[in-house]
């Protein structure tokens, strides 16, 4: 019986999207048919004993292919027999592929996420990352954008056998009705109040800010309205201070950071979504995908996507949601006017934008794509 070994820097009890990707990707597979080999980290060990396979944590808070790991990650994938390898990031850990090879692997996988587009810019990344394609059955990649940077940077026998294996989204869990009514209620909302909802980590890519700027002209438009930011992060006093220069303070809520439990809550709140990502450093720092947007579509909300990236992807432009100009505050304004003011339309769209995600992006569909090409 075939058995999966998947070596990651990116695993639970540590949070980010790609720890969330890979441990879906893991509870997704029976537990006989797996196990995990990941880093140290802070609470791990009570972690791991809730999970139904094994994990075996190296002794290093970040996984590198230096000769050490290397023998580690061996001696593991002898000792539970395992034929099969996941890179939870291809880069840089897919560069054990050939060793692991030699030593029995007869399917490996490297999955890619995004920060692969920078690595395929950079002349030393470069030929790093097509080495790792050379050794990996599959690379894989979360969007369209994605795969138009990092291929060229691989041979293209490599980049041929590139397939797409994005993150699905429990559409269960994210729903219409989970909770928006009481955390308006909590907020001081009110209850017929329109509110553009944003729930991500304030960084400069994310666009915040040009949803702030927008802001006053929506008001123009739609007074009524509230502007709800979910999330917390190095630019949030940036933020906060572009909040009272512009005077909309009464009308825009930051709510800080919320638990993965209550965020479907939170995005219930609103009646339209936007997360108006922008590109920066010349590229090489984008939104590979975006994966709140698409769990803002499956709690039926329009969604205004930035064109940063992979970001377009999420979004139906005109059926789902929109694509904005991620930089234009006029942009952002427009948009959101259109569906604020239209709450039948918004609703139209949300409905629709709901239907895609349960057809084109849950995690069903996800984990069978893996198997299959574990089982190729």
């Amino acid at each position: 019986m075939s058995r999966t070994l998947v070596v990651t820097n990116d695993f639970p009890p540590n949070h980010g999207g790609i720890e969330s990707f890979v441990h879906a990707l893991c509870a997704g597979m029976p537990p006989s048919d797996l196990v995990v080999y990941a880093s140290t980290s802070p609470g791990d060990a009570e972690y791991d004993q809730g999970l139904a396979y094994p994990v075996v944590r190296d002794p290093t808070s970040v996984l590198l292919p230096t000769p050490g790991v290397a023998r580690r990650v061996l001696r593991v994938l002898d000792e539970y027999d395992c034929d099969r390898v996941l890179f939870g990031a291809a880069a840089p850990l897919g560069l054990l592929a050939p060793r692991l090879r030699a030593a029995g692997a007869e399917r490996i996988v490297g999955v890619t996420h995004g920060h692969e587009a920078w690595w395929a810019r950079v002349p030393g990344t470069r030929s790093a990352l097509r080495r790792i394609g050379d050794a990996c059955d599959t690379l894989t990649y979360v969007s369209d954008w994605c795969r138009r940077v990092i291929a060229p940077a691989l041979s293209p026998a490599a980049a041929a056998r590139m397939e797409r294996l994005a993150p699905g989204v429990d559409v269960q869990r994210f729903r219409p009705g989970r909770g928006g009514a009481e955390v308006r209620s909590r907020l001081g909302i009110p209850a017929d109040a329109p509110v553009l909802v944003c729930v991500g980590r304030m960084v400069p890519r994310k666009g915040q800010d040009t949803l702030v700027r927008a802001w006053p002209r929506v008001l123009e438009q739609v007074p009524e309205a509230r502007l709800l930011l979910v999330g917390d992060g190095p630019y949030r006093r940036t933020v906060q201070r572009l909040v009272a220069s512009r005077r909309v303070s009464g009308s825009v809520l930051l709510t800080g950071a919320v638990t993965g439990e209550e965020m479907p809550a939170f995005i219930d709140a609103g009646d339209v979504f936007a997360m108006p990502s922008r590109s920066r450093r010349r590229g090489l720092e984008v939104e590979a995908l975006g994966i709140v947007a698409l769990e803002a579509a499956a709690c039926g909300l329009p969604v205004l996507a930035g064109d940063s990236g992979g970001s377009p992807d999420t979004v139906v432009h005109a059926e789902t949601g929109y694509v904005v100009r991620s930089r234009s505050a006029e942009s952002v304004a427009a948009y959101a006017v259109a569906l604020l003011q239209d709450r039948a339309k918004a609703a139209e769209m949300g409905k629709a934008a709901r239907e895609r995600v349960s057809k084109e992006w849950t995690w069903e569909s996800t984990v069978g794509e893996l198997r299959r090409m574990l089982a190729c």
